[in-house]
């Protein structure tokens, strides 16, 4: 019976479902509450009627209806908004979530659905021992990727049993200090430099984290391929568009993942969102490393993103190398002696710090900016004209390109000067055929002008290119990056120059490879298998020395090197116009894309952005750059709060230094990609 008093004007009653671990079906329970009651309150009573003796810790109150939880249990009901018709759910945090890496594998964990999605990331990265979690986030499969699953099972006659690698034994708790995983605070090494498997010493590392030597080897290590079968039914994008639908379902990092509708042992993918890879060191990421060239290997293979045949052939031959060395007992062998002092290990990052760094370098930058000089070729292709390369000077200072008739004329004013700054450039290249081309596209106010240069040999081609590449991005041959850039395009240039060796084709290991999963589809039809085999060995012979991680890291690089690489595509109108374009968002600029050609329109490079912001009411985003120029567009592939957190994204991503205790400003992150929604 309830006594007259407690029908006082204040008290009301409210329902709450109890989600309960141990028992299948939920249960209702009604509480008679006041709206100046505070959360807390509301639990202490529920779990008083409840009567069952268990730790309740991990249980918050979820309203459905408003789609958010109530973790404020200080707050009120009246200041929640509370009233009589919500129904509220009484449930746990932390849920069992799969996950499917970029390597394809599937994992099982439990993870926070109350913290906000950039939380989570971080906690499930600590699980699965890879570092700088602020690149991955989580996304959801897109409708036709799920289409051509469905259509898959439905043509199988056997059901598909999943391998599924299951670490739920110990969840990661929001706030508590989460266990070491595998590497270390102190940055000791604990991975073999060489092979990249974890040094014995680290076991005691493992302490409360589930992923045991096996499960860590499953992560950290290529396996065997798949067969052309697999390749064909999976979902292949076939234009600028269909690239467009793989970037919609990433989730919101400032939401969490109850509040986005995910729901308990749902599937999500986990992958790499930031192209913009931090500090890659085999010493303590062969995870890391190993999930990145996993989802390169997958963009080559899928064909997400573009390459020339002689590329393809590098990236099937470094694959076929890792799948051999991944698959020999040297590489998989843990019990490594070899153990690096921590001083040491100290030391020599200190030198690397220091050859590495800038400072040796600030007064050459000051006085002395280099400049190159050299014949080139020149074509400026126009419609309807044939491309004809004519010979001309070049002079090459600071940022810009001048050329002259000649050397004599080098002196006086330049047919024209070509400012570089903000210009895309792409390599037009083909060894065999000895071809060295630089694409330039140079923004003007109306789109791009095109030019093609054309070097004579690699020397010429690689001096000339990293200074274009280093202009576009506004510095100067004086930059410290320039030499190095030289040297990196001088050994993918050497990658590609293989010599057709008799005994290649003979060759009793091309017996047992199988080319076919080491390439797109398009050069499986292209090829017979022999000629493909063939093909793949003789590039072999330039990465047959290299370790295993040696190989991922190569792979990675040339990936890397793709002039598409790290471009993630919207379907979006911009302001004023009447048709629709592509947005391709990549780490330091914007492009505007024609969606018919898939020609690149302008450029705007982030270094010059002054602010941006979305009128969440019409759904548009606004950005405005350096020089009065101001866009405007709303997004159609995808919710515009995407692009707009992606940009902040590689804003936050472009402020990390290299501090090792690798704490993160996540209220800078979020107030960078949150907007003001």
């Amino acid at each position: 019976m309830i006594s007259s008093s407690e029908y006082g004007s204040n008290s009301w009653e409210l329902l709450v479902i109890v989600d309960h671990q141990y028992e299948e079906e939920q249960k209702e329970f009604t509480l008679r509450v006041s709206g100046d009651l505070h959360i807390g309150g509301v639990m202490l009573k529920l779990v008083e009627q409840i009567k069952i003796s268990q730790d309740w810790s991990d249980y918050a109150l979820w309203w459905e209806q408003k789609k958010c939880w109530l973790l404020k249990t200080h707050w009120t009901l009246d200041k929640c908004g509370v009233q009589a018709d919500a129904k509220l759910l009484f449930t746990t945090q932390h849920k069992m979530l799969r996950l499917r890496l970029p390597n394809l594998k599937t994992v099982r964990l439990k993870v926070s659905f109350s913290s906000v999605v950039f939380k989570a990331v971080s906690d499930i990265c600590k699980i699965l021992n890879i570092r700088r979690s602020e690149e991955l986030s989580l996304l959801k499969q897109s409708e036709d990727t799920l289409k051509k699953k469905k259509k898959k099972d439905k043509n199988s006659k056997e059901p598909v049993i999943e391998d599924i690698l299951n670490l739920c034994n110990s969840p990661v708790i929001s706030g508590s200090p989460a266990s070491p995983g595998l590497y270390s605070k102190t940055m000791t090494p604990i991975y073999d430099p060489v092979n990249g498997t974890p040094a014995s010493s680290t076991i005691t590392w493992f302490s409360d984290s589930p992923l045991t030597e096996q499960n860590c080897s499953i992560l950290a290590f290529s396996h065997p391929n798949c067969s052309p079968e697999t390749l064909a039914e999976m979902y292949q994008p076939r234009t600028l568009a269909d690239k467009a639908k793989l970037n919609a379902g990433w989730l919101d990092s400032s939401r969490s993942l109850m509040e986005q509708g995910i729901l308990e042992d749902d599937q999500l993918l986990l992958r790499f969102k930031y192209y913009s890879f931090f500090d890659l060191n085999p010493k303590y990421d062969a995870v890391r490393i190993n999930q990145i060239y996993e989802q390169a290997r997958w963009a080559i293979l899928l064909e997400e993103i573009d390459c020339t045949e002689e590329e393809m052939l590098i990236f099937a031959a470094l694959q076929y190398h890792v799948s051999k060395l991944s698959l020999s007992s040297e590489a998989q062998d843990f019990t490594c002696e070899s153990e690096v002092d921590e001083v040491e290990a100290a030391l020599s990052n200190l030198e690397v710090t220091l050859e590495g760094g800038k400072a040796s370098n600030i007064l050459e930058d000051i006085t002395d900016i280099p400049k190159l000089a050299d014949n080139l070729r020149l074509v400026r292709p126009k419609k309807l004209s044939l491309k004809a390369f004519k010979q001309y000077w070049f002079v090459f200072k600071d940022t810009s390109v001048s050329y002259f008739k000649n050397q004599e004329s080098g002196q006086g004013e330049p047919i024209e000067k070509l400012n570089l700054k903000g210009c895309e450039v792409v390599p037009d290249v083909n060894v065999a055929g000895k071809k060295f081309g630089i694409k330039l596209l140079i923004p003007v106010a109306d789109g791009m002008n095109e030019v093609y240069l054309r070097c004579d040999n690699e020397n010429q081609y690689a001096r000339w290119m990293a200074a274009c590449i280093l202009a576009s991005k506004g510095k100067t041959m004086a930059d410290s990056s320039y030499h190095p850039e030289v040297h990196k395009i001088l050994s993918f240039l050497k990658m590609k120059n293989w010599t057709v060796s008799p005994q290649a084709a003979s060759d009793p290991e091309s017996m047992d490879m199988k080319p076919e999963c080491f390439v797109s589809l398009r050069y499986i039809k292209k090829y017979k298998s022999k000629q493909l085999a063939a093909r793949i060995l003789e590039a072999h012979q330039n990465v047959a020395q290299m370790s295993l991680v040696e190989a991922k890291l190569r792979f990675i690089q040339t990936w890397q090197s793709l002039p598409e690489f790290g471009l993630s595509y919207y379907i979006v109108r911009f302001k004023g116009s009447k048709k629709d374009d592509l947005l391709g968002v990549s780490y330091n600029r914007l492009i505007r894309i024609d969606a018919a050609t898939g020609d690149p329109i302008t450029t705007w490079r982030f270094s010059n952005m002054k602010q941006w912001n979305v009128n969440w009411e019409i759904r548009q985003v606004a950005i405005e750059f350096d020089q009065n120029v101001s866009i405007a567009f709303t997004c159609l592939s995808a919710d515009c709060k995407i692009i707009h957190e992606y940009i902040g994204g590689y804003i936050f991503l472009s402020t990390r230094s290299k501090d090792q205790n690798e704490t993160l400003d996540e209220d800078l992150f979020h107030k960078l990609t949150g907007g003001q929604e």
